[in-house]
């Protein structure tokens, strides 16, 4: 909490005199008055150590977010009266912007009536030119590109870039609108060719973006093709052309914000189609999928509790993140027909529920679990039932143990699908999609470090010692069959990314496997580079 204040204290002027707490300006009926938008730069150059010529430079050439962009995203306006609330769901918004660092807003003045609001930002660096590395399940991922996540102060992103991995070289262009005709109204656009078909999106649309908002709305397009590889211990043993294509319109509504519950209702229509073909120069690895042609109506709801906290070191370094500690569950029902043009009738499922609770200070559990799939004849089909718990205790002022578990239980799963465990997911120790079956479970266990070290005041760093154990059981599509409980111990470093909008914490690990497969020759060190939204 006292990381907190600090936080909400640097990012503007000492207030000019005591204000009452937010709790008394409710209660006196306390009216908006004005509101002043303070944007930060991307480094302080009050402050000791960021007033050195790179880092005026820096904000020189850094185009800072307009005022305009921020003051579209408050829930209030000056004259209405002041509701604490909607002023902590406001920061909520702004935070989760990636161009942003910060977001506080402070009442600065109160004149017995009126109360003055200050809301306060920082940049960060959104211009991102160059070349990107990622190392995981010992394969190397590569790419170049030019992304600016804020254009011209905007929150606008546009980007284009290049990568290569072990699947498929790609060059691309996006573009990304969060608040399109000044509005919550969300537009995205993308594009990308690759060495083996190409991807189109389209998406606009209006969300729920407060607990308040009564209506949504939203279109969704999809049309990709690509080759699908198929994996037995991290080696590739076929793969086959999938063209997949997903069409979506939806509307929703709500009474807003009753009591601590939010209750959401959507209804809509999808079309998805699934083609796939043989790849002429490769094995398939197993059988080919049959096309799939599906359209339906369906109809959802969303329960969500209006409990939310402020946290630092949750999931990232010396950062505000604001997690929800309470209950959020959704549904979702269709029916696919002939009728509606389908090739089958099915009925499509899904549903999902999450929760967390604070223990004791310092400590907290969150617990997940989804399960989606198809009834056809009867029979439930492409089923999938996964489950997760995340567990933090605050051992010291700078350190966390922090222990998850996780698994995933399948039904027949469609073919073009694999229920894989590896470097890629999880198993730090051994490559990426190292073993396959109908089901997984995964167990990590990790002592966290925060060094309180910030070099060129750009990245937090900390530290960590983990292991990992996880298996599959059952015969997945490929025919392989489990290679039994796998265990990994290793250490990482963490670099918290304090200044930039491109990932939130480096991983850099070395992760030593302690067992492996009969007649298998993997790695007796895995070494790991990635970027990722936690610790």
């Amino acid at each position: 909490m006292l990381l907190l204040v600090a936080g909400r204290a640097a990012l503007g002027a000492d207030e000019a005199a005591p204000v009452p707490s937010s709790q008394e300006l409710e209660a006196v009926g306390a009216v908006i008055g004005e509101i002043r938008v303070v944007i930060g730069d991307v480094f302080d150059t009050s402050i000791e150590g960021e007033d050195t010529w790179l880092y005026r430079t820096a904000n020189r050439l850094h185009i800072e977010t307009r005022e305009s962009v921020i003051r579209d995203q408050l829930l209030f306006e000056p004259g209405e009266p002041y509701r604490d609330r909607l002023v902590r769901e406001t920061e909520r918004i702004l935070r989760s912007k990636g161009y942003l660092y910060h977001a506080y807003i402070v009442p600065v003045a109160f004149d017995g009536s009126t109360v003055d609001l200050e809301v306060r930002t920082r940049d960060v660096w959104t211009l991102n030119p160059g070349f990107s590395f990622s190392r995981k399940g010992g394969e190397n991922a590569i790419g170049a590109s030019i992304q600016e996540d804020n254009l011209l102060g905007t929150g606008r992103r546009l980007g284009l870039e290049w990568n290569s991995d072990v699947d498929r070289e790609t060059i691309g262009v996006n573009y990304f609108d969060p608040h399109f005709r000044h509005s919550f109204t969300r537009l995205g656009l993308g594009y990308v060719e690759a060495d083996d078909g190409s991807t189109k999106l389209l998406e606009l649309n209006r969300p729920f973006y407060a607990l308040d908002v009564r209506r949504a709305a939203g279109v969704y397009l999809l049309d990709y093709e690509r080759n699908e590889p198929r994996y037995v211990l991290g080696d590739e043993v076929g793969e086959f052309q999938h063209r997949e294509e997903y069409y979506e319109a939806y509307a929703g509504w709500s009474r807003g914000l009753q009591g601590r519950w939010v209750r959401r209702w959507t209804a809509g229509l999808a079309y998805e189609r699934d083609r796939f073909a043989a790849e002429l120069t490769e094995p398939l690895g197993g059988p080919l999928p049959p096309d799939r042609e599906l359209a339906y109506p369906w109809i959802g709801f969303d329960l969500v509790e209006d409990s939310f906290e402020e946290r630092v070191n949750q999931d990232q370094i010396l950062r505000t993140e604001d997690v929800l500690v309470g209950l959020r569950a959704a549904v979702k029902l269709g029916y696919a027909s002939e009728a509606f043009g389908a090739d089958r009738d099915a009925v499509i499922a899904s549903a999902s529920v999450q929760d967390g609770a604070d223990l004791r200070p310092g400590t907290s559990l969150f617990g997940s679990l989804a399960a989606s799939g198809r009834i056809e004849d009867g029979q439930l089909v492409n089923g999938l039932l996964g489950a997760e718990g995340r567990f933090y205790w605050a051992t010291s002022k700078r350190s966390k143990f922090f222990a998850s578990v996780s698994g995933a239980v399948t039904e027949q799963l469609d073919q073009e699908y694999q229920l894989t465990l590896g470097g890629d997911n999880g198993l730090r120790g051994y490559p990426l999609r190292y073993q396959a079956g109908t089901a997984r479970a995964l167990l990590t266990l990790e002592q966290r470090y925060y060094t309180g070290w910030y070099p060129f005041r750009l990245f937090h760093v900390g530290a960590a010692a983990f292991v990992d154990m996880g298996r599959t059981w059952g015969t997945d599509v490929t025919g392989a069959g489990s290679a039994g409980l796998l265990r990994d111990v290793g250490l990482g470093l963490r670099l918290g990314s304090s200044r930039s909008s491109f990932g939130n914490v480096i991983h850099i690990d070395l992760a030593f496997p302690l067992d492996s497969a009969p007649g298998d020759d993997i790695d007796s060190v895995q070494f790991l580079v990635t970027t990722k939204g936690s610790f």
